[in-house]
């Protein structure tokens, strides 16, 4: 099931909001614009680490490391936001959550050249995978709470990075 289309609508201004998780869940708003509140997310994450990569200037392997690190510390953190929004907003999946999103697509990115060819067949090779949710991937969905909206994405992000990385010889 895409976070796109698992639960419509914004969500309820009337809830008891822990506001770290809120802001770190939705990604700064990110996941409040519509339509398609997951590749808002996904485009967010590609010009932060675009921004970044061209900003800093590092070297690939330098930058792979430095992708990384910023996806798991995401994860550990966006597992517990995301089970906080999800608890609070009383859906089990919100399509407004695009942490994950964020994370899985900087997994995509993961050891990418920092050229908006190789950014661009990322960014549509993991919204390709997230939607789809091929096997094993749709079955991490089924882990509990924020764990399982999490891990569904990395999963989506690393069969992105794999296709990625072979396609991206020929871009």
């Amino acid at each position: 099931m895409s976070h796109e289309t698992a639960e419509a609508g914004p969500e309820p201004e009337s809830v008891r909001k822990t506001r770290w998780a809120w802001v770190l869940a939705t990604w700064f708003g990110a996941g409040r614009m519509r339509p398609g509140p997951g590749t808002y997310g996904s485009v967010a994450a590609v010009l932060l680490w675009f921004g970044a990569a061209n900003w800093f200037a590092v070297g690939r392997v330098d930058l792979a490391v430095g992708t990384a690190v910023a996806a798991l510390l995401a994860t550990l953190i966006g597992i517990p936001a995301a089970t906080i929004v999800a608890r609070e907003s009383g859906r089990a999946d919100p399509g407004f959550v695009v942490i994950d999103e964020v994370v899985g697509q900087w997994v995509a990115l993961i050891g990418v050249k920092p050229e908006w060819r190789h950014a661009a067949l990322a960014l549509l090779l993991f919204r390709l995978f997230d939607i789809w949710k091929p096997w094993p991937i749709w079955e991490l969905e089924e882990l509990p709470e924020g764990t399982g909206i999490m891990l569904d994405d990395v999963a989506a992000g690393a069969l992105a990075l794999a296709v990625g990385l072979i396609a991206g010889r020929w871009v």
